[in-house]
């Protein structure tokens, strides 16, 4: 036993000092000046609560959680009704529907910013080549270049890529329903929709859980899609959180004051996810 405890440690403090020193310090690091007034050189002062008052009072920080919840709440929705839709036809009896899972699992594994440019071009010059040819004035336009419509063209790219990690997740929950209770359902006259209702959904509410919050978490820190695609334009009507910490900390010699702005974003990721964790398990309790 005690050989074993000595292997356990050997193993873990290595992995617990990495972790420390490349995340658990940084951030307390993060917290510490965001009661300063560094501007990530030169002296520095204590300033209290100063940094954190004045993100409230921010008209570019307040658009920009605003920009941040309305991308995340549209792409959590779009995300999770497609990828369960997707599922659930991978999961039938098609042919090569093995095959077609591995494919569809690739967006997933490319570079955000490789997709994001390829996108970019997409959205800038095929559709609207497309659109001029067939006549169509609403797709003859470039979306990212107007301040209304560039955030749906970030939606459709992060949904797209985000759609396939999604589906594995309910894919490994569909797996686990017997086919027994869809042929007894079936015996007694119920429809598609009462399956899914009464069978199929009620027993992949975890997978929904778990999917839910991951996809409300991933697209509040939204960067590199924004980064590939707009830069956080036209004008800051795509900027997001984690673009205006970055431009402002590294960039603007913000570098206390976007500090506090990224603890004040960590705890209310933080609420959300708590919120969504409860209301969800709740809802599961329920429906068991």
């Amino acid at each position: 036993m005690k050989k074993k405890n000595n292997v356990f440690l050997v193993i873990a403090i290595p992995a617990f000092i990495l972790f420390f020193i490349f995340h658990s310090y940084p951030a307390l690091q993060g917290i510490f000046y965001s009661f300063t007034d560094w501007k990530g050189y030169g002296d520095w002062n204590f300033v209290g609560l100063k940094n954190y008052l004045n993100v409230f009072k921010d008209g570019r920080a307040g658009d920009a959680y605003v920009f941040t919840f309305k991308f995340a709440m549209v792409s959590t929705i779009l995300v999770n009704i497609i990828s369960l839709a997707v599922a659930i036809g991978l999961n039938s009896k098609i042919k090569f529907h093995k095959t077609l899972r591995a494919i569809y699992f690739l967006p997933y594994i490319l570079s955000i910013l490789i997709v994001g440019f390829i996108f970019n071009f997409i959205f800038a010059h095929f559709l609207p080549q497309i659109g001029d040819a067939l006549g169509w004035e609403f797709l003859s336009r470039n979306i990212l270049g107007n301040p209304d419509l560039a955030w749906i063209g970030i939606v459709v790219v992060a949904v797209w890529q985000a759609v396939s990690f999604n589906t594995i997740l309910y894919l490994a929950g569909l797996v686990t329903i017997s086919e027994d209770l869809y042929e007894a359902a079936s015996i007694d006259g119920a429809g598609v929709w009462t399956k899914f209702w009464r069978i199929t959904f009620p027993l992949i509410a975890p997978f929904f859980t778990i999917n839910m919050v991951l996809s409300l978490k991933n697209f509040l820190m939204v960067f590199d899609q924004i980064v590939a695609l707009t830069g956080g334009g036209p004008g800051k009507s795509t900027e997001s959180i984690s673009l205006l910490i970055y431009r402002g900390g590294f960039e603007g010699g913000e570098f206390a004051y976007q500090s506090a702005n990224a603890v004040i974003y960590f705890i209310v990721i933080i609420i959300f996810s708590v919120i969504q964790l409860k209301f969800l398990n709740k809802r599961e309790v329920e429906n068991g």
